[in-house]
C-alpha cells in the first residue's frame, strides 16, 4: 500500500462517523423532468446554471459516454433523460470548452435496447473508424451489450449511428444477475490481433471486471477468468482500463503494451457512489492484472476525486497525446429543488491525466484550453497572512473564477499530531480560501490545508468544507478531505480552484488530490459572492503567489 493509501486508511479510520464522512445519495432519475428543445430563460437565468461546465439545456444527465476525437472534432456523449427513457446525448467541439449540440446519437429502437441505452465506450478501430459498445436494456429488462457504428464516416460530426443485426453481442452468463451486467470499456487489441473488453458486474457482493475477447469486434467470447475481482466490493459500474507511461506525462493509446507502461483499472463502486482506481501490471498473454497501488476493498483506496464525482470515463486524445478524464458531478440540492430547476447533473472540467513520478498515484489538471476563458486578472506579490486574518481578493468576478494560490509556512515544530477527537473542520484546517462567501460570512465554502506531525514526516490534509455553504439546510453540505503525498517542508502548498456558480473544483499540490464540491448558496450569488484568503491558524502563513481570473461564459449547447 502506497503512502496515499496509508494516509487515506488513517483518515477514514479516524473520522468515520464524523464530519468528513462522505454521504452520497443514489443515482436518481427523475421521470418528471422533461427535455426542452430550446433554452428556457427561466432556466438559463438561474444562479446555479454554470458558466463553463458542460450541461444540457434542461433535464437530467449523468455518466459521460465514449468521449473521443474524430477528424479533428471532439465528441462528447452522455447519459441523458429524454422524455421517459435514457439515450446518448451528443455534442461536438473543437476545444472541449465550447460545445454544439446534436440530436441523440443512440436511442432505443430495437428489442435489444427497447428500455433505454445505458453507458458504454468508443473504440477507434484500424483505419480510424469509431465503434460504440453500449449497454442496452432489452425488452425483458435484461442488460446486454450492443454495437453501434457511424452511418456516414465522411461526416465529421457523426450525427447518425446504425446498429448491426448481430446485436446483442454479449449477454449475461448464467451465474450473472441480468441486472448487474453493464458499461463496457474502450476495447484494446493485443499483438495476437485479438480484441479485449471488460464489463462491470458482480456475483453476490464480489465486484467483477468480466473479460471478453473477439477477433472481429462482432463475435465475442467470455474468458474463463475475470480480468480482476474483489470480494465484498459490490457492483462495479463504469469500469475503465488504460495504460499510462512511467517515463512521460504524455498519454498513450489504449492498446499500448510494453516496457515503461503501467495500467490503471478504475471502477465506480456503487456501494460508495465514488470512483476508485488501482495502478498495476497487466500481462496480455495471460490476461491477468496485478494491482500494486490502491484497492477496491473498502473506501480507503485511491480516488480521482474526493468530492462529488462519479461514473468517469477517459479517452486518448491522439491530437495532443494526452489522456483526458471526464466525470459526472451530481446534485447536492433536494429532489424537489431539482424539479423546480428543471435540470440535474453536469460534468466536471475535462482533466489531463498522467502517472506521478513516484508511480504511486495519478495526477490531474484541467485541460489548458479552459484558460482561454480567463478574463480580468488579479496578481499579488508575496503577502503575509497574520494569524486569525482574512484578506479579500477583489477585482474579479468571484462567482465565476479561476484561482491559483500557494502558501508557505515554517512553523512545523508546532504542528500537532492528528487526533481522532477533532471533528470540527474549523479546527482541522487553518489556512486557504473562502469561496462563494457572502457579506458577513453567513455563507461560504472553505478550501484549505492543515499540517500534522507524522511518525517520520509531516502529513498534509486538504479539505473542502461545505458546512456553511448555504443557509438552506435542506442541501447536502457534507465536507470532504484528502491527504496529499507531498513534503510541505520542501514542496509548495498550492490550491487551484475553478469556481462556477454552484461548483468548486479544487486541485491540491499541482493535481495530487482533487475535491469537487456542489453548493447552492442563497446569499453569495452573482455579484454578491466574495473571495478571501484566510489564516485561522496560530502561526503566520506566507502567500508566496496568487493569481486569479474572472472566467468568461463558454458556449455550451
Amino acid at each position: 500500500m502506497g503512502y496515499s493509501s496509508i494516509c487515506l486508511f488513517i483518515f477514514f479510520a479516524l473520522f468515520l462517523g464524523h464530519v468528513f464522512v462522505k454521504l452520497e445519495a443514489s443515482q436518481h432519475v427523475y421521470r418528471t423532468l422533461q427535455t426542452c428543445q430550446s433554452f428556457s430563460s427561466s432556466i438559463t437565468s438561474q444562479p446555479y446554471r454554470t458558466g463553463y461546465h458542460f450541461q444540457p439545456p434542461s433535464s437530467w444527465m449523468n455518466d459521460p459516454n465514449g468521449p473521443m476525437i474524430y477528424k479533428g472534432i471532439y465528441h462528447f456523449f452522455y447519459q441523458y433523460k429524454l422524455w421517459d427513457t435514457v439515450v446518448w446525448g451528443h455534442s461536438t467541439s473543437t476545444d472541449m470548452v465550447n460545445w454544439t449540440p446534436h440530436d441523440a446519437a443512440i436511442y432505443p429502437s430495437q428489442p435489444f435496447d427497447a428500455n433505454s441505452c445505458w453507458s458504454g465506450s468508443v473504440t477507434i478501430l484500424p483505419g480510424g473508424n469509431p465503434a460504440v459498445l453500449y449497454t442496452g436494456i432489452d425488452a425483458g429488462n435484461k442488460q446486454v451489450q450492443n454495437l453501434a457504428v457511424p452511418k456516414n464516416l465522411s461526416d465529421p460530426y457523426l450525427k447518425e449511428w446504425i446498429k448491426p443485426p448481430e446485436n446483442p453481442l454479449m449477454v449475461p452468463a448464467d451465474q450473472i444477475d441480468p441486472g448487474s451486467f453493464r458499461d463496457p470499456t474502450t476495447a484494446w487489441i493485443g499483438p495476437d490481433k485479438i480484441w479485449r473488453v471488460i464489463i462491470g458486474s458482480k456475483i453476490n457482493d464480489t465486484g467483477l471486471a468480466i473479460l471478453y475477447r473477439s477477433k472481429d469486434f462482432v463475435n465475442w467470447t467470455k474468458a474463463e477468468q475475470s480480468l480482476y475481482s474483489t470480494n465484498q466490493s459490490g457492483m462495479w459500474e463504469c469500469p475503465d482500463f488504460f495504460p499510462v507511461s512511467t517515463k512521460s506525462p504524455k498519454g498513450v493509446d489504449t492498446s499500448v503494451i510494453g516496457p515503461n507502461i503501467k495500467h490503471v483499472l478504475k471502477v465506480s463502486l456503487s456501494n460508495y457512489q465514488q470512483d476508485y482506481y488501482t495502478i498495476g501490471t497487466y500481462n496480455i498473454t495471460t490476461d491477468t492484472y496485478i494491482a500494486e497501488e490502491g484497492s477496491f476493498d473498502d473506501n480507503s483506496g485511491l480516488r480521482y476525486d474526493y468530492g462529488k464525482f462519479y461514473g468517469s470515463k477517459t479517452f486518448f486524445d491522439s491530437a495532443k497525446n494526452r489522456r483526458i478524464l471526464w466525470g459526472w458531478i451530481n446534485e447536492s440540492s433536494t429532489r424537489s429543488d431539482n424539479l423546480k430547476k428543471g435540470w440535474a447533473g453536469l460534468q466536471a472540467t475535462p482533466r489531463n491525466l498522467w502517472l506521478d513520478k513516484s508511480g504511486r498515484q495519478l495526477m490531474q489538471w484541467p485541460i489548458s484550453e479552459i484558460e482561454k476563458l480567463r478574463g480580468n486578472q488579479v496578481k499579488w506579490p508575496a503577502k503575509l497572512l497574520e494569524r486569525g486574518s482574512m484578506v479579500g481578493i477583489t477585482g474579479i468576478t468571484a462567482a465565476q473564477a479561476d484561482v491559483e494560490i500557494s502558501f508557505q509556512t515554517t512553523a512545523f515544530e508546532k504542528a500537532e499530531v492528528l487526533d481522532s477527537i477533532w471533528t470540527n473542520p474549523q479546527f482541522l484546517c487553518p489556512f486557504g480560501l473562502l469561496v462563494l462567501a457572502s457579506n458577513g460570512l453567513q455563507e461560504y465554502t472553505a478550501v484549505f490545508f492543515r499540517i500534522f506531525k507524522g511518525q517520520d514526516r509531516h502529513i498534509v490534509l486538504m479539505c473542502s468544507d461545505q458546512s456553511r455553504s448555504s443557509i438552506n439546510d435542506d442541501n447536502d453540505k457534507t465536507s470532504y478531505g484528502a491527504f496529499l503525498d507531498l513534503d510541505p517542508v520542501h514542496e509548495k502548498l498550492s490550491i487551484r480552484s475553478l469556481i462556477d456558480r454552484s461548483i468548486v473544483e479544487s486541485f491540491g499540490g499541482g493535481g495530487k488530490a482533487c475535491i469537487t464540491a456542489r453548493i447552492y448558496p442563497t446569499l453569495a450569488i452573482h455579484d454578491k459572492a466574495h473571495l478571501y484568503a484566510f489564516n485561522n491558524g496560530t502561526e503566520k502563513v506566507n502567500i508566496t503567489s496568487l493569481r486569479a481570473w474572472s472566467m468568461k461564459k463558454a458556449q455550451i449547447n
